[in-house]
Parts: structure tokens; C-alpha cells; sequence
């Protein structure tokens, strides 16, 4: 009989708070969440299992469009969501351009969030794979 995987979320927040709001508000979505404070720590995590999606923040210590480029390399099916409380027009194009799948200003409404998150999982099922 085989065993379901768990839907993997890497949810990369420097600010501890927020990260821990943002778990607690996942956390009912049944993902299984590894979470990471920066962009070194992320580029790590992903080196070790690749997530079935990513939630990041994009100003922070390693942060920034490189970084987002360098996850999309590293992790190539796996949908990211860009929040950002430094952001205008331009970056948002920026980040879009650079394959982010959803992007949001902070404050970020939870509800949104959760339903981008929902959207991307079943239209990319487990470990990135297509779900036609």
C-alpha cells in the first residue's frame, strides 16, 4: 500500500513573529511546513528536499530578485509566492518576471494567501508534478 507524501511548504520569513503567524495560519491547509529565517537558510533547506511549494519574503538577509531567481533554479517545479513590504509597481513586475507564481504587498490578507496557496497546490500537485 503506498503512502501518501506529505504537501511540502517552505515558508521563508525573517521576522520570527510573522513566521509564526503565518504557520499557525497554514497550519489548517494540512501542509507539512519547514520554515526558514533567510535566504542562505532556504537555498539550504531546499538542498535537502525539495518543496511542493515556497512562500517567501523577498527583503531580507539574502534576500532580494536574485535570490528569487536562484530558487527558481534550485527548485524549478516548485510554485513561489513573493510577499513583500517593500514593494511598488516595478518590483512587482520585476518579480513576476523572474516566474514568481503569486505575489503580495504586506500586510497580506490571510485569505488571499491561503487561497493562492490552495490554487497553486492543485494545479501542480505533489512535488511540483502537473496535475492535468
Amino acid at each position: 500500500m503506498e503512502t501518501k507524501r506529505p504537501t511540502v511548504l517552505l515558508l521563508v520569513e525573517d521576522d520570527q513573529a510573522m513566521r509564526s503567524l503565518l504557520c499557525d495560519e497554514l497550519w489548517d491547509l494540512g501542509l507539512r511546513i519547514v520554515e526558514a529565517g533567510d535566504g542562505d537558510e532556504a537555498l539550504q533547506r531546499i538542498s535537502e528536499s525539495l518543496p511542493d511549494l515556497i512562500l517567501t519574503d523577498l527583503r531580507m538577509p539574502a534576500g532580494g530578485l536574485d535570490y528569487v531567481i536562484r530558487l527558481k533554479t534550485l527548485a524549478p517545479r516548485s510554485p513561489i509566492i513573493l510577499m513583500t513590504a517593500f514593494g511598488d509597481a516595478k518590483t512587482k513586475a520585476d518579480a513576476l518576471r523572474t516566474g514568481v507564481a503569486a505575489y503580495f504587498d504586506k500586510p497580506v490578507r490571510i485569505a488571499d494567501l491561503k487561497e493562492a496557496v490552495i490554487r497553486l497546490l492543485n494545479s501542480t500537485g505533489p512535488a511540483g508534478r502537473s496535475a492535468d
